[in-house]
Order: structure tokens, then C-alpha cells, then sequence
């Protein structure tokens, strides 16, 4: 599981900032959602992602926050639910809600998991239903931040991932 988090994060760090040789190529812009592929070395990575809708404070300088839903074939990895916000984390700090549905992830530097694979089902028959996410966090020196995330275009984006890597 800790090989599985420490690829995902180079993965996702490097497609994020397009400094790797392969560039995610888009399969489908759904409403708020977008899903990719990217051919490495290793295989196919697709997967599913989105931008907030709404950040704040604005006062607290961050890069980009994104939700994704990751899947690599090759590694028999699917559905694996990521969140950056923008900065490194402190610790136990990330969780992520709608309604009365409350989840905490697993954090490291700047990227946040759900601790295993129920917990990532669950969470994804949530992101089908809801209408948003609220993803409230706190940085290195404790300061909160809050995503808020729109699922509309969610489960069009994560079929398409999906059927593209299977």
C-alpha cells in the first residue's frame, strides 16, 4: 500500500505540472470533470479529475487544488481516490464531507489518500450521488483551507476513465 501512495504521488505530481515526458491526453470533458490517459513505462494510467468550484481563504497562497480517481491496470490499482490543495499538509488534517458523509484521509507533503479500498468504494458511491464535495484541510503551519468540489459530470468522467483502462 506505501509503494502504491509514494507512485501515485510522483504520478500525479508529475502529470500535474506537465514536466514528464508523457503528457496526459484528455478522453472526455464532462461538465465540472475531465478524465485522461497517460502510456508510461509501466502501462496505462487513467483517470478522473476535478478543480474546485470555490477556495478559500484567499489569503492562504497555494497551487492548484484537484479530486481525482485513478486507475493502473498494470498494477492492479482502481479506484484509488487522491486530493491535492494546493500545499503540504499537516498531519491527520484532510477530510472530506457531503452531508452527514465525513471522511479522513491519509496525508503526505501535498497529496491525501483514503486509507484503503473500502473506504474508496464508499467514498465513490458518494461522489455518484452528491451534488458536491467540501474538502477542508490544514497546512504545515495550520492555517485551514476549504475545496469545495461540484460532482456534476462525476460519474461520466470516472466511467470513462475507467472503461479506457480496462
Amino acid at each position: 500500500m506505501y509503494v502504491k501512495k509514494i507512485f501515485t504521488i510522483l504520478a500525479l505530481i508529475l502529470f500535474s505540472f506537465n514536466t514528464y515526458a508523457v503528457t496526459p491526453r484528455s478522453t472526455g470533458k464532462f461538465k465540472n470533470w475531465e478524465s485522461f490517459i497517460a502510456e508510461t513505462d509501466k502501462g496505462k494510467i487513467c483517470f478522473a479529475q476535478t478543480m474546485p468550484t470555490k477556495r478559500a481563504p484567499a489569503a492562504v497562497k497555494r497551487e492548484k487544488s484537484k479530486l481525482f480517481v485513478t486507475f493502473r491496470p498494470t498494477e492492479e490499482i482502481k479506484d484509488e481516490v487522491s486530493l491535492t490543495s494546493g500545499h503540504d499538509y499537516k498531519t491527520s488534517s484532510v477530510t472530506a464531507s457531503s452531508g452527514k458523509r465525513r471522511y479522513s484521509f491519509f496525508s503526505q507533503k501535498n497529496f491525501a489518500w483514503l486509507l484503503d479500498d473500502q473506504e474508496e468504494k464508499k467514498f465513490i458511491q458518494l461522489m455518484k450521488k452528491a451534488t458536491d464535495i467540501i474538502v477542508k484541510a490544514r497546512t504545515t503551519n495550520g492555517a485551514e483551507t476549504t475545496d469545495h468540489y461540484s460532482m456534476m459530470g462525476f460519474t461520466k468522467a470516472y466511467n470513462t476513465a475507467k472503461k479506457t483502462c480496462s
